[in-house]
């Protein structure tokens, strides 16, 4: 039975989440402040965080700075109220999976959730993506062209194993928005077009293609 630790205070949302998550046939458990949800996660006993921002004693960024800082890559949903871009873009490049804002449907973030464990147990599947000369480990999150090792952030990460896993389809803005961010961005954001800028930079210039009017192609 897969286990997802709510990392909320607030405990009418919590014991509502909790509430659903065993009715389809989650274990749980609720953690109320940032200090005991940073300890339970660093547990390895839980499968999913749903990681509130504004949590007592530590928040919710802070926590998750902690937690991937630690090499736990278990997947994070963070759920609050806090949904302006900056926020939003704070949590993704800090390692969350995804970010739901309140109030929100149960069903979304059902789906989420399955979702995000979907993709873990894929990953654990496949321990290196390559293509050409490049390589990507999942599980150590390790990037290597050639030789030579290259730092990327989790966000250029996610990127560039979502183009590895599709080599020579082209990808629409609209679904590297989906697939890497997990949030509905404004679809006049350009966040997707700046980080395969970092990708190319970091890359190779010639490694993805633009193909003018529908998205970028690994070539």
């Amino acid at each position: 039975m897969a286990s997802v630790l709510i990392a909320e205070d607030e405990a009418r949302i919590s014991g509502f989440v909790e509430k659903g998550l065993r009715a389809a046939g989650f274990a749980t458990r609720i953690a109320p402040t940032g200090t005991m949800a940073l300890h339970l996660a660093q547990t390895d006993e839980f499968d999913l965080l749903i990681l509130d921002v504004n949590l007592p004693e530590m928040d919710g960024f802070e926590v998750l700075e902690q937690l991937r800082g630690s090499g736990s890559r278990m997947p994070v949903i963070m759920l609050t109220a806090r949904v302006d871009v900056k926020d939003t873009v704070a949590g993704l490049e800090g390692g969350a999976d995804d970010y739901l804002g309140k109030p929100f449907r149960f069903d979304e973030l059902l789906a989420r959730i399955r979702l995000r464990m979907r993709k873990d147990d894929d990953t654990g599947a496949t321990p290196a993506l390559t293509h050409r000369d490049l390589l990507l480990d999942i599980r150590t999150r390790e990037a290597r062209v050639g030789e030579r090792r290259v730092e990327l952030s989790a966000r250029e990460f996610a990127l560039a194993e979502e183009f590895v896993r599709n080599p020579g389809q082209v990808l629409s803005r609209e679904q590297l928005l989906s697939r890497v961010w997990g949030y509905d961005f404004d679809p006049g954001s350009n966040v997707a077009d700046v980080y395969v800028g970092y990708l190319r930079q970091k890359l190779g210039q010639d490694r993805i293609e633009t193909v003018r009017g529908v998205g970028y192609r690994l070539t």
